[in-house]
């Protein structure tokens, strides 16, 4: 649905009230993998990546534990978009996996199901952030595994190489140099914050500290490369489920007036549907904050109702955000395009849904375009 003048339709993100406390569940980050300050440049898992027009999918909450036929399609679809391009130009380059790979918890056992089997076919590189259930353990069960300990196998080795918990899939293991890092490409710098297992999400001190540092690193590399945020959770969303992350959002918003340096786009994951808003800043500037999280888990997030006490809107915090578009009623996933143009790097969004039929191919159902500063 898109959001207009029409008093009926949200048009402004929501809080969830009276949620418990959770921050005891927090984990510490393991360590890094690869050397401070954790940037991975694409070209030495993408060889050769196009430096005028760079196009990807991305997509959050991918992974399930009943009815898989919606995460299986998404994955179908996404493929059919790789092997069915029209050009070289325009097939899509690589996966940008927003978190929550797999549910509930984060281990071993559930990564063949959950991603190495429903992404067998899936021809390009995944690079990916955690969700929380990607990082929560399960201290009910005898002698469980550290915190992302799976994960670090899967996205953050050391070198790429055949693993055990992919079975008769053929993917390698990735080489991400941490759980937070930067994705750098020739056309854009994606900067990947790792945001705990909190049901809203936590940032540590010293991850903030490098988060400055890193803004102010690619903004160095404007208008010759996007700058853009990924966070699993949502700093703005008006579902009933969640709701906005109001840590997330806070840490956003000090971190963009500290440093003076706003991204072009931030995307998340967590919230099971696709949302797009838009931040107007204090500059005058907007910033697009972009919702998907609806990458396959059965149970999607509905948008809360106008005027619902258990799901406010009337915080301060939520002025200058406005719910543009959204879709909470089919799974779907986005196709990413960074070009290149005389005044610097264009970013175009479209995000496709999963009809009924399962026989039908993924239908767009929003298209966007972000003029990077």
């Amino acid at each position: 649905m898109s959001a207009n003048d029409n008093p009926t339709i949200r048009t402004r993100p929501v809080f969830k009230a009276g949620v418990p406390d959770d921050s005891f569940k927090s984990q510490p980050a393991p360590a890094p993998t690869g050397s401070y300050p954790y940037r991975l440049d694409i070209e030495k898992v993408i060889p050769a990546i196009n430096d005028q027009k760079m196009v990807f999918h991305m997509i959050g909450d991918t992974g399930t534990l009943k009815l898989p036929a919606y995460q299986r399609k998404v994955a179908a679809e996404m493929t059919r978009q790789c092997n069915e391009a029209e050009s070289d130009r325009d097939r899509p380059q690589f996966l940008f996996h927003l978190g929550d790979v797999v549910y509930n918890f984060g281990e071993a056992e559930h990564y063949y199901e959950q991603f190495f089997d429903p992404y067998r076919n899936y021809p390009n590189p995944v690079f990916a952030i955690s969700g929380n259930h990607d990082a929560d353990v399960d201290l009910m069960r005898p002698n469980p595994p550290e915190t992302l300990e799976a994960f670090l196998k899967v996205f953050c080795d050391t070198k790429s190489r055949r693993l055990e918990l992919s079975g008769d899939a053929a993917r390698n293991s990735n080489i991400q140099p941490n759980v937070y890092w930067t994705l750098q490409t020739p056309l854009g710098n994606f900067i990947g914050l790792y945001s705990n297992v909190t049901k809203f999400g936590l940032i540590s001190d010293e991850q903030k500290q490098w988060f400055i540092e890193e803004l102010k690193a690619a903004n160095a590399e404007r208008p010759n490369k996007a700058l853009i945020v990924c966070v699993h959770h949502a700093p703005y969303s008006a579902d009933v489920n969640h709701g906005s992350s109001k840590p997330i959002m806070l840490l956003l918003n000090e971190v963009f007036e500290t440093t003076g340096i706003l991204p072009d786009a931030v995307f998340s994951g967590h919230v099971h549907n696709y949302q797009r808003f838009t931040k107007t800043f204090a500059n005058g500037q907007t910033v697009p904050f972009i919702v998907a999280g609806a990458g396959g888990y059965a149970d999607l997030h509905p948008i809360a109702r106008l005027n619902d006490p258990d799901f406010p809107d009337d915080s301060p915090l939520l002025d200058n955000v406005k719910l543009e578009k959204y879709s909470d009623s089919a799974h779907g996933f986005l196709k990413v395009t960074l070009e290149r143009t005389p005044s610097g790097v264009t970013i175009g969004g479209e995000f496709y849904t999963m009809p009924a039929n399962e026989k039908e191919q993924a239908r767009l159902y929003d298209r966007f375009r972000i003029d990077a500063f």
